[in-house]
């Protein structure tokens, strides 16, 4: 594929994948029971980040993982998996395969819904695992707030029944907080908590 074409058809991926991440954040809000538009502008100038993974083949998957278990930084994360895999997540203590389907995305909720759901969301801890005889490639889309943006439950999420669980924060303090320590389970969101779920 020439350069140009490659660019072309990149670029129309990446606007095609941002339209269907506005209109999950509309479900999403609506299912909050929240003005369809909410997410859309609590997230301020919007952050999209595009990336394209490559995981070479390990011969011995045991002594090395392709990512360690974390949940994402972001709001909400589109991926494209091969048909190789080795995408997991992890459910009631136990890492669970998830199972590349053709044509289809795998959604993940990432940390700044579950503080502005107050808690009522909740991020998905995953991991990427290598293989002994394929490589594997992945591309991840990566959507949230800009740099600036106020991230905090949404007021009409919180009552005396139901009170804060997050402090509010720019999305900016949780960025430099993310990036200034290891991927680490859900220790990050853990740490803008008042109080445990």
């Amino acid at each position: 594929m020439e350069t140009s074409s490659c660019r072309e058809v990149a670029s129309k991926y990446v606007l095609e994948i941002k339209a269907l991440i506005l209109k999950l954040l509309a479900l999403l809000s609506e299912g909050l029971g929240l003005d369809s538009g909410y997410l859309n502008e609590k997230f301020g100038k919007h952050n999209q980040i595009q990336l394209i993974n490559y995981y070479p083949p390990c011969p011995d998957p045991n002594l090395t993982l392709g990512l360690p278990g974390h949940s994402d930084r972001n709001g909400i994360t589109i991926l494209l998996q091969d048909e190789v895999g080795g995408l997991q997540v992890l459910k009631d203590g136990k890492w669970i395969i998830v199972k590349p389907e053709k044509n289809a995305f795998v959604v993940n909720i990432a940390d700044q819904l579950p503080v502005i759901s107050n808690g009522r969301f909740k991020s998905v801890e995953h991991r990427a695992i290598t293989n002994s005889t394929s490589s594997r490639i992945s591309l991840p889309t990566f959507y949230g707030p800009s740099l600036d943006a106020s991230i905090g439950p949404a007021n009409e999420l919180v009552s005396k029944e139901s009170p804060a669980i997050y402090r509010s924060y720019t999305f900016g303090e949780f960025f430099d907080r993310f990036f200034s320590q290891e991927l680490k389970g859900k220790t990050v969101l853990d740490h803008f908590k008042y109080c445990a779920e």
